[in-house]
């Protein structure tokens, strides 16, 4: 697809002159950033706003076209200019000698770009004026705008003429939401509401959500705002899915009991987790809303810690007791004859952490606790006959397979050859001979 060059035009000289004498009184950029500006012109009937790159080096002052939108079109027209959501807008500089290097997106013809990426927000429009001579432009108040990027605007007012309601109003940060546009062509209260309200809106930036809501339910701006306010980051909190239940999916009286109390919604999940673990009716208000959140707050965590910890004790208890029940299955296959060496096998938990504290090594963390209740595999302690107190080899065997899965000295180191030869051709055989008599 070829770019019409009856469209590529040199910026007129008057232009150049008005950028030239605005750009002098306002740029005051140590840095000698590159600076943009627009500029309307006329093409076969058409508006086109053409984006200029402003720079000053060696003393000169540099200005060149970059970017060409047309009022009817989808894409644009760019040179020598990149786009990215990191960076933002980049412009090289090559052709005019200001760089040794052309970079990529540089080129000595123009190219095509999606319009909406190239709409560079908060640059100053030369001659909004111009706009007006084309017909369907004639009666819009295009030149008012201060914020709102011009030819946008005129996109909009084509298909939604209320937005010059918004702005003989002074809401131009409202002119270009569709949703309101469309409601104030459709519903003539509303026309009403906004009129009626236009000192409130035009004094501080409302959420379009926030004043669909408090016009649909008659209710408060700012009250609505503040609550929309809270609720987008909160809604990407942990915690919100858990309050927003509890509520009922009414966040907003979640919102008004907190703000109320000054409180943080964290608190006020600790609070309820430690509710619902203590199996409090939570649809009585008085527990779902007490008065005094922090107090009721305090008593409530403390008597969760305090059952969970006696359940914990109750569940290392049962455990235990569990782990010592695999134990005594297994205990034949311990080995306390007249060599050098015996095999004991573990009988709690404990003594895992303590062969593990002693050697060094994993034993007493990392699940194997579990894995020896589960029977995945159980653990045996090799030590000297004459020393049966002190760790010296821990065996991880797998009573399935029947094969040692792991042996390890102190710091996981290999057991010497004497010993291996004990586990390998005297207790392994031994161990295996013993297991056949347990029904696993």
């Amino acid at each position: 697809m070829k770019v019409d060059e009856t469209i590529i035009k040199p910026i007129p000289k008057y232009i150049i002159k008005k950028i030239k004498s605005i750009d002098k009184k306002h740029h005051k950029d140590k840095f000698n950033r590159v600076r943009f500006y627009n500029y309307f012109a006329i093409w076969k009937k058409h508006l086109m706003q053409i984006t200029v790159a402003v720079k000053n080096k060696y003393n000169k002052w540099y200005c060149k076209q970059v970017v060409i939108h047309c009022d009817n079109g989808k894409i644009c027209y760019v040179k020598d200019i990149k786009f990215t959501q990191i960076a933002g807008y980049s412009v090289g500089w090559y052709a005019e000698g200001l760089s040794k290097y052309q970079t990529w997106f540089e080129s000595d013809d123009w190219g095509y770009a999606d319009d909406k990426y190239f709409f560079i927000p908060y640059i100053t429009n030369i001659n909004p004026e111009l706009a007006l001579k084309i017909e369907k432009y004639k009666y819009s108040q295009v030149t008012s705008l201060e914020f709102t990027n011009e030819l946008k605007y005129l996109r909009m007012y084509e298909k939604y003429p209320q937005a010059e309601y918004l702005l003989k109003l002074g809401l131009e940060k409202y002119c270009m939401s569709k949703t309101i546009l469309n409601k104030l062509a459709k519903d003539k209260k509303f026309r009403k509401w906004i009129i009626n309200h236009s000192n409130e809106l035009s004094n501080y930036s409302y959420y379009i959500s926030a004043i669909m809501k408090a016009y649909k339910e008659n209710r408060n701006l700012m009250e609505i705002q503040k609550f929309e306010y809270f609720l987008r980051p909160f809604m990407k909190k942990p915690c919100y899915t858990h309050i927003k239940t509890a509520f009922c999916g009414n966040v907003e009286k979640f919102y008004k009991y907190i703000t109320k109390l000054n409180m943080y919604e964290e608190v006020y999940d600790d609070y309820l987790t430690a509710c619902e673990y203590l199996g409090l009716d939570m649809s009585l208000p008085k527990n779902l809303m007490p008065h005094d959140l922090s107090y009721w707050h305090n008593i409530r965590t403390e008597e969760y810690h305090n059952k969970k910890m006696e359940e914990d004790k109750k569940q290392m208890k049962q455990f235990c007791k569990n782990f010592k029940i695999i134990a005594d299955k297994y205990k034949i296959m311990q080995r306390k004859l007249n060599e050098n060496y015996i095999t004991l096998i573990a009988h709690s938990p404990k003594e895992l952490t303590k062969e593990g504290e002693a050697l060094h090594h994993c034993v007493g963390h990392m699940g194997y606790d579990k894995k020896f209740v589960n029977e995945e595999s159980l653990i045996f302690f090799v030590r000297l006959k004459e020393q049966p107190t002190i760790p010296l080899v821990t065996i991880e065997y797998d009573p399935k397979t029947h094969k040692i899965l792991q042996c390890y000295a102190i710091h996981n180191s290999q057991p010497n050859e004497q010993i291996l030869e004990y586990i390998n051709k005297i207790w392994l055989p031994y161990a295996n001979n013993q297991i056949k008599q347990i029904t696993i």
